[in-house]
């Protein structure tokens, strides 16, 4: 697979587009008045905990405070009962600490140290209650883990992680694990040992992750990657010493920017180009490259032809394509998808679609072309959260298995991580993708000022029928008015003024009341006035 990656820099901001043979797939955009949290460290405030919901919600400094979950806590180190007691660090399970390594949309978890007061009072049974490990205005190093989403603030973790370009550094863990995609057992093994030696060669306390794109890498270089966390969090603690002094939320750690970000996390080695179409982002881009990803030094091109590179590539296109609800098949059929605040639905439809030799092989082809387009739209739109698949009913049961044994194939090409179940007796598939971030729909758009993001508004018709039934309601209560004026669309007011003319007639026969009209263009459909005179 050939791999390339777009990046386009104007004043405003920065957007990342990732090609397959050519294909958008994903795209990742950041406004530079409105950066990403994801990754950030801060030294915040706790303004409420909740015991109910074992959460507290924490002050970083945003317009909304974050939320945090006693389950994003670092643990407490449980009390040495037994001989055989684990630590906090050897307690957590390798394939958590694995999963942070394999999604570059995981990298961002990191949390603060949370100090105990009076833990010698406190049961056992209770250490582990928030109520007991926070209090109001206590100042706490914490890290987002996932930006704001809609009306939800920030989501904080106290488990701080710090990623580098093959490794992940856990200073909360003494846990050495490796990501799942790396499938060697050699190599696992050997990334182990090595990382073990390194640690205790350079006396590191903490964890360490081993990243996919650390598979094959020598110890040398894993070597670096270890000095540089190490380097980066004696910063980030000293920081943290030094604005313990000050009142408010602090911002500690920031985040790498966009297309350094996309250096660090998503080249590997069958990237083919990386093309940046600003001058100084791509001397920006090589001196860190040169530094951290040096095998894509001298894939990176800079762009300078008139043209721009989003248009010659036609992404700007397929991202026009991305915000729509229908996405059209090649054989004919298509998908409609619609975002919600609960869920994301996927409805797939045979369409013009008559080629197979009979109906259900059909709605086979249908369905497992279906598969291909779903998990592209997955990816290229940021869907997360609950996803319902609405394939065409299937009746042999070995087409349900081959749909859904294609779906898990696509997906594997996803860094984020899901999860599939199997295909109902209605034909739906229910999955999950982690959202860690805004769809590519909340990040470009805003719910319809006309409709309010219903999709669909009043008719003509109906707006004057409650016209009428408003009319009569004003009659009743007020006995002055000689006239009453309505102020409405210039839609609704030409049906009044025609089809319900008859209407509007008896109205006024029925009330001793004249009826006049105005119109006002800045109206919507289903806005109106009834003025009375």
């Amino acid at each position: 697979m050939s791999e390339e990656l777009l990046i386009n820099v104007s004043p405003m901001e920065s957007r990342v587009a990732v090609l397959d043979n050519g294909v958008l797939g994903e795209i990742y955009i950041e406004r530079h008045h409105k950066l990403g949290l994801v990754g950030n460290i801060y030294l915040g405030t706790v303004v409420r905990v909740l015991p109910g919901m074992q959460a507290a919600f924490v002050d970083i400094g945003q317009s909304r405070t974050a939320f945090l979950h006693v389950n994003d806590m670092q643990r407490e180190p449980r009390p040495a009962v037994k001989a055989k007691a684990k630590s906090d660090e050897d307690s957590i399970a390798p394939t958590d600490a694995e999963a942070i390594a394999t999604s570059a949309d995981n990298l961002a978890v990191t949390p603060p140290v949370v100090s105990a007061q009076n833990t010698e009072t406190i049961p056992v049974a209770s250490k582990t209650l928030i109520q007991h490990r926070l209090h109001e205005s206590q100042r706490i190093l914490v890290q987002v883990t996932k930006d704001q989403l809609g009306s939800k603030g920030a989501r904080l973790t106290t488990n701080v992680s710090l990623p580098s370009r093959y490794l992940v550094y856990l200073p909360s863990s003494a846990h050495i694990g490796i990501s799942q995609r790396i499938d060697g057992e050699e190599e696992r093994t050997r990334l182990k040992t090595e990382l073990n030696s390194l640690m205790q060669t350079v006396n590191l306390q903490g964890g360490l992750i081993a990243r996919t794109a650390a598979e094959r890498v020598p110890v040398d270089k894993l070597e670096e990657d270890i000095y540089y966390l190490l380097q980066l969090w004696r910063t980030i603690c000293a920081r943290q010493k030094e604005m313990n002094h000050h009142q408010s939320s602090e911002l500690i750690y920031q985040e790498l920017s966009l297309p350094l970000r996309s250096i660090r996390d998503l080249v590997h080695e069958e990237t083919g180009k990386v093309i940046i179409d600003n001058e100084q982002i791509y001397e920006q881009v090589r001196t860190f490259a040169k530094e951290f990803v040096p095998f894509v030094y001298d894939r990176i091109i800079h762009y300078t032809a008139e043209q721009a590179l989003f248009d010659v590539h036609r992404v700007e296109e397929d991202l026009r394509d991305a915000l729509k609800r229908r996405v059209d098949l090649k054989s004919g059929g298509y998908l409609i998808i619609d975002q919600t605040e609960a869920m994301t639905t996927i409805d797939v439809n045979t369409g013009s679609f008559v080629g197979g030799r009979s109906l259900e092989d059909t709605v086979y082809k249908t369905n497992l072309e279906a598969t291909h387009a779903i998990a592209r739209q997955l990816r290229l739109r940021n869907l997360g959260g609950i996803i319902i698949l609405d394939f065409i009913d299937m009746l042999e049961q070995q087409h349900k298995d081959d749909v859904l044994e294609s779906l898990q194939s696509q997906l594997t090409q996803d860094y984020a991580k899901s999860n599939i179940t199997q295909v109902s007796e209605l034909g739906l598939v229910e999955m999950t993708r982690k959202r860690t971030r805004e769809s590519l729909g909340q990040q470009l758009c805003e719910p319809c000022s006309t409709c309010q993001g219903r999709g669909f508004v009043k008719t003509a018709e109906t707006v004057c029928f409650e016209i009428f039934r408003e009319i009569m309601r004003c009659a009743r209560t007020y006995n002055s008015p000689k006239k009453f004026t309505v102020v409405a669309h210039a839609a609704v007011i030409d049906l009044l003024l025609t089809t319900e003319a008859d209407t509007v007639a008896d109205l006024e026969y029925l009330l001793g009341r004249v009826i006049t009209f105005d119109v006002e263009n800045l109206y919507t459909q289903e806005q109106y006035d009834i003025v009375l005179d």
